[in-house]
């Protein structure tokens, strides 16, 4: 079977499942142009438990984990199957690299997963199931972790890393008119440390890029993307999942990596 790529895709405010704005149409060229996988295995930092738990569900429920938005937001159904059979494979997997792993029946999609898959798949027709973010990690630990769930590209699962390139809570509900000069400088920095394959810059991105305090006050939504250029090839090609920018303070931009070339460009 080949190998499918790795991908981090930003899942901005839950409002993005109605208001795609320039994301929402580049995910959904993604979700055509990707060969169709046997399930997507979801990292979102909507999901955080002291060890890693995979969800193994049937039928995930739609999680609708917020509040303060719309009715008609909190009334959207994702209603993608689950794959129990996958979902054991890299519960057993976990477990065989070192991870105090354990499975959970009842986890369903929060809308870090379902938002931005509405996109990528809007028939909800491909299996999906979750594995929570690891709460105490920091960078090397989330590679780590994406290298651990690797193997799986081979077995037909598609890793999604879903998180936010920038992600200031305060800012984003208090924020002023017009786009924010340091999303745009901090998401270029990210940008040029995966197009030159630095996984060394990458890892550093917290401490070393520009306003990154300021782009991530937690760390949180950003370590879903360490997670999926860990589960990627050791020397990857990356394609930019051009985004823009959401409610002046979110870049939306997201990343494949080992995807040869993209109509995401």
């Amino acid at each position: 079977m080949t190998r499918l790529p790795s991908v981090f895709v930003s899942h901005g405010a839950p409002s993005f499942a109605l208001e795609p704005g320039q994301a929402g149409p580049r995910l959904a060229a993604l979700g055509r142009e990707l060969p169709r996988p046997e399930a997507v295995l979801l990292v979102s930092p909507h999901w955080m438990t002291p060890d890693p738990m995979v969800g193994l569900a049937a039928r995930p429920e739609t999680v609708h984990d917020y509040g303060g938005f719309s009715t008609a937001l909190r009334r959207v159904q994702y209603p993608a199957p689950g794959h129990p059979e996958l979902a054991r494979r890299t519960l057993q997997l976990l477990q065989k690299e070192g991870w105090n792993a354990r499975g959970s029946e009842q986890r369903g999609l929060d809308h870090g997963a379902w938002v931005p898959m509405l996109h990528m798949y809007p028939d909800a027709n491909v299996p999906m199931f979750q594995v929570s973010l690891p709460a105490k990690a920091d960078a090397q630990a989330a590679w780590s972790f994406g290298r651990a769930l690797a193997p799986l590209s081979s077995e037909g699962v598609l890793i999604v890393g879903s998180g936010s390139l920038t992600h200031n809570l305060f800012e984003f509900m208090y924020r002023v008119v017009g786009n924010e000069p340091y999303v745009a400088q901090f998401a270029n920095w990210v940008k040029e440390a995966v197009i030159s394959n630095d996984r060394d810059r990458l890892l550093r991105t917290l401490l070393e890029a520009p306003q990154a305090r300021r782009a991530h006050p937690t760390t949180e939504h950003f370590l879903p993307l360490l997670v999926a250029a860990g589960a990627a090839p050791k020397t990857w090609e990356a394609t930019v999942i051009d985004g823009g920018i959401a409610h002046g303070v979110l870049s939306m931009d997201g990343y494949v990596f080992g995807l040869p070339s993209s109509s995401t460009r």
